[in-house]
C-alpha cells in the first residue's frame, strides 16, 4: 500500500476549532484512505496569515529538517506522494516542495488558486510562494470551477489539471427523519437554518446581508431562523439579529454532528449568503439532510447548490435577491420539498466519499506506479 503524506497548511485536519477547511481536509484524508492509499498527517504547521506580512521560513525549514530525518531514520514513514490541501496566497505551502524535491516524490495540491493581483501589497511575499508551491506540483486538483482559469493561464509543462467537485462521506453522519417539529418556533412557520462562524470580515458580511433579507421579507410571511455557531464577531452578530426578537434564535456553536444533523433536518431551508465562500461544505451537509439551500452566488457555490434543483442563488452580495430567493421558496412548500429530495440525492449519491476516492486513484496511481515502456 503506497504511502502518501497529507499536509493542510491554511487549517490542519486535527485542529481543535470546526470549520469548512478543517471538515475537507479530514474528507480528503478518509477519500485518500478509501482509494487504498495509506496516509496521515505530516505537518500541522499553519500558515494562514489574515492580514498579509507574517514570515513561516523559520518554522518551515525546521519541520522540513525534521521530517526528512523521521524519513531517514525510520524507512517505513517515507512517502511515495505528498498531497497538499489548499494552497494559496493567505496560506502557502512551505514544507511540500521542499521534501518532494529532496526525496523525488510527486507533489499534489488540492484546491490551489493564483490571485495575481496579490503580487503587489501585505500578501505578495505569501503570493509568491503561493505560486512557487503551484509551479512545483506535478497534478492540481481544482474543487472550485472558478480557480481553473488562472490555473490553466499559468499551468507549468506537464502539469495535470482534474475536477475535483466537493464532497462528503454520508456514513460520518446520521440520517435524521426530517417531519419532526422544530422547538422553539410555531409549526406554520418556515424553519430557516444558518450554520457558521462569527468573524470578520466575511462572514459578518453573510450576517448583515441576511439580517437585511430577512428585514425586507413580506409581513404577512411566518418565519423562524436558527443560528448556530460562534467566535470573535459573536457580539456584532447578535445585535444585528435582536430586533427580529423571538423570530431568531442563537444556539451557540455545536459540534457533535447529531445535533448538528438534527438541525439540518428540521430546518426548511438554509440561508446563508456565502460572501467570498470558495463553496462551503455547510451546503452539502444540509443537503445531506434533505434541506436545500438558497445562497449567494459566490465562489464555487454553485458547485454545491445547484441553481433550480438543491436550492436558489441569489446574486452576490445582493440583500434584496437573497430575500427574493427567500420568499419564493417559503410560499412553495411543493417546491421545497421537491428541492428537498433531488438536494439528498445530489450528496448521497453524487458527491459522495466513494466517487471521491475512485477519482483520487485513478489521477494518483499514474504518479506512484508509472507505467513502465514497453520492451
Amino acid at each position: 500500500m503506497a504511502r502518501i503524506a497529507f499536509h493542510a497548511p491554511l487549517k490542519p485536519a486535527d485542529h481543535p476549532v470546526p470549520s469548512g477547511d478543517r471538515e475537507t481536509a479530514r474528507l480528503f484524508l478518509a477519500a485518500l484512505q478509501g482509494a487504498g492509499f495509506e496516509t496521515g498527517i505530516a505537518s500541522t504547521l499553519r500558515t494562514a496569515d489574515p492580514v498579509g506580512g507574517r514570515d513561516f521560513s523559520g518554522q518551515a525549514q525546521a519541520e522540513v529538517s525534521r521530517l526528512l530525518t523521521l524519513y531517514r531514520e525510520q524507512p517505513q514513514e517515507r512517502p511515495a506522494l505528498w498531497f497538499t490541501y489548499h494552497v494559496y496566497y493567505k496560506a502557502p505551502d512551505l514544507i511540500g516542495p521542499a521534501i518532494t524535491r529532496a526525496l523525488g516524490i510527486p507533489y499534489v495540491i488540492a484546491e490551489g488558486s493564483r490571485a495575481p493581483k496579490r503580487a503587489q501589497g501585505a500578501w505578495s511575499k505569501g503570493h509568491a510562494q503561493a505560486e512557487a508551491a503551484l509551479d512545483a506540483a506535478s497534478l492540481i486538483f481544482i474543487l472550485n470551477p472558478n480557480d481553473r482559469a488562472m490555473l490553466e493561464a499559468a499551468r507549468p509543462v506537464g502539469q495535470a489539471l482534474v475536477d475535483l467537485p466537493p464532497f462528503i462521506d454520508a456514513a460520518g453522519w446520521p440520517l435524521m427523519e426530517r417531519d419532526r417539529p422544530e422547538p422553539g418556533a410555531p409549526s406554520s412557520a418556515c424553519r430557516l437554518l444558518t450554520v457558521a462562524m462569527m468573524r470578520e470580515p466575511d462572514k459578518l458580511a453573510s450576517y448583515e446581508i441576511l439580517a437585511a433579507a430577512l428585514a425586507g421579507l413580506d409581513g404577512d410571511l411566518s418565519w423562524h431562523l436558527d443560528i448556530v455557531g460562534d467566535g470573535p464577531a459573536q457580539a456584532k452578530v447578535e445585535a444585528l439579529f435582536a430586533p427580529f426578537g423571538q423570530c431568531v434564535t442563537l444556539h451557540g456553536r455545536i459540534d457533535d454532528r447529531a445535533g448538528l444533523a438534527g438541525f439540518y433536518a428540521q430546518a426548511d431551508l438554509l440561508a446563508w449568503p456565502a460572501v467570498n465562500e470558495a463553496f462551503g461544505m455547510v451546503f452539502l451537509e444540509a443537503a445531506l439532510q434533505g434541506c436545500p439551500s438558497v445562497a449567494g452566488k459566490f465562489g464555487g457555490v454553485g458547485s454545491v447548490v445547484l441553481d433550480g434543483q438543491t436550492g436558489l442563488l441569489a446574486r452576490p452580495g445582493d440583500a434584496a435577491d437573497f430575500g427574493h430567493s427567500l420568499t419564493g421558496l417559503m410560499r412553495d412548500t411543493a417546491l421545497r420539498q421537491r428541492f428537498s429530495g433531488q438536494a439528498l440525492a445530489f450528496a448521497r449519491q453524487e458527491r459522495s466519499l466513494a466517487s471521491a476516492s475512485r477519482r483520487l486513484r485513478e489521477a494518483l496511481l499514474p504518479l506512484i506506479q508509472p507505467e513502465k515502456p514497453a520492451a
